[in-house]
């Protein structure tokens, strides 16, 4: 059994552990409205540009001369997995969830006999796969300098990179790895192909965007600009919606550690006052028994 003074040290101990996971509650709170913020405006830009594209790679469908980034290479031999995770942790299961689903998703490629590679954009991603997936990965973008996210250090850092990758040959097909963001409490595990392009289809009966365009210039000439630029354009969506979900999950397991905290050192305040009462009953005892021998 612990002393009184074991006692009394592990319960300043959690108390201090209990004010560090407030304080990171706190800024992930703080962090999380800005964030959030990020992420919800540039969904209707990936959206309408998914849409755009979808109707213009409609008129150009089975022609020859469509780009390579829409029709493909003509396999699916060689598959890379973008995996984006967060630079750091304390932030739940967000970061595993994404890896667990990649991670499927590369087992489910090996065993049709597909090559597969793994680009992390995020370190917890790669301390994740690398015991498993550790010969595939080909590389680690390192997000840690980058405070405030924007268009161009999403193009610049991976996107551009990328596009280098495909056009040397080095993989037929990239699925794209991340979470999306619902809620405080609810982060959704996304794969989505970027490369070759795939567009959603409209449900049967939902109203589509009406009117008819003609393209000046020639459907493949807009085609050949905007899909590079759209495979920047989802990944810095995804990397958004990243972090988002990124500080909602930190808040929420924050706000459970200073529960846990809470529960733990009632639990020690209660075992200490115990022992004490017991330590004093002991020694009144010992004070009467002495009197008594007199």
């Amino acid at each position: 059994m612990p002393s009184l003074k074991d006692l009394k040290n592990r319960i300043a101990s959690v108390k201090a552990t209990q004010k560090i996971t407030k304080a990171m509650q706190m800024v992930a709170a703080a962090k999380l409205r800005r964030a959030q913020s990020a992420a919800e405006d540039a969904r209707p830009y990936a959206e309408r540009m998914d849409e755009v594209l979808a109707n213009v790679a409609a008129s150009v469908a089975g022609d020859d001369s469509a780009p390579a980034l829409l029709a493909g290479t003509g396999s699916d031999q060689n598959h890379l997995l973008l995996v984006c995770t967060a630079e750091r942790g304390l932030c739940g299961g967000f970061n595993s969830s994404i890896a667990r689903l990649a991670r499927a998703h590369a087992r489910s490629l090996k065993a049709e006999g597909k090559t597969v590679k793994i680009l992390c954009v995020g370190k917890k991603g790669f301390d994740v796969l690398k015991n498993e997936f550790g010969d595939d990965i080909i590389d680690v973008v390192d997000m840690r300098d980058v405070k405030h996210l924007r268009f161009n250090d999403a193009e610049m850092r991976v996107g551009r990179p990328l596009l280098f990758k495909f056009e040397k040959g080095e993989f037929d097909v990239c699925t794209l790895f991340y979470a999306r963001f619902q809620s405080v409490v609810t982060q959704v595990p996304t794969a989505q192909q970027i490369i070759p392009a795939v567009f959603e289809e409209k449900a049967d009966g939902e109203k589509k965007s009406g009117a008819i365009y003609e393209y000046e210039p020639g459907e493949e000439e807009i085609l050949a600009d905007l899909l590079p630029r759209n495979v920047s354009v989802q990944i810095y969506r995804a990397l958004l919606e990243n972090g988002a979900s990124e500080q909602g999950a930190r808040m929420s397991a924050m706000d459970n550690a200073t529960r846990n905290a809470g529960e733990m050192i009632g639990k020690l305040e209660m075992s200490y006052n115990r022992q004490r009462q017991a330590q004093i009953t002991n020694e009144l005892i010992e004070i009467i028994s002495g009197a008594e021998a007199l």
